[in-house]
């Protein structure tokens, strides 16, 4: 199930890539949803996680230079869940649910930053807009039923 969803975001990824240099347009297959939340900032390192710094709660591999974010468990229940695109205020590019936090966390996201804890420290404690993806065909099927 966790493959299937991480190749559609993959194809996803690429199509939208791709239709940059195309002159045909592809539709956005997600539905972009906003949300305010406090976004701070964690490294893969053990005094800052566990002595296996490299491994989310999801049981996936944590990569230096790959956008990946932790949420706080009450944003799983709204949708936020494993491999959900991301979109950060302030920040460029598309950012994947890769770990979860601690239940005490509340609207809280927490932007992975590799090794490089001066990023991490410069980017501090903020609050701001993300938007999370929602394959249409999902949301199509939520709507439908109700």
């Amino acid at each position: 199930m966790h493959l299937k969803m991480i190749l559609k975001i993959f194809l996803t990824l690429i199509m939208l890539f791709w239709n940059s240099s195309c002159t045909k347009t592809i539709e956005d297959p997600y539905t972009w949803k906003p949300i305010k939340v406090t976004a701070s900032a964690y490294n893969s390192l053990a005094y800052q996680t566990n002595d296996n710094p490299h491994i989310t709660a999801f049981g996936d591999s944590l990569i230096p230079g790959l956008k990946y974010i932790a949420v706080s468990k009450d944003l799983l229940k709204l949708g936020l869940k494993h491999n959900t695109p991301v979109k950060i205020e302030g920040l460029e590019g598309i950012y994947l649910v890769k770990d979860k936090m601690h239940s005490r966390w509340v609207n809280k996201i927490d932007i992975y930053m590799g090794i490089d804890v001066q990023a991490a420290k410069n980017w501090g404690r903020q609050k701001v807009e993300i938007q999370y993806g929602v394959l249409k065909v999902e949301d199509d099927a939520l709507v439908d039923h109700e």
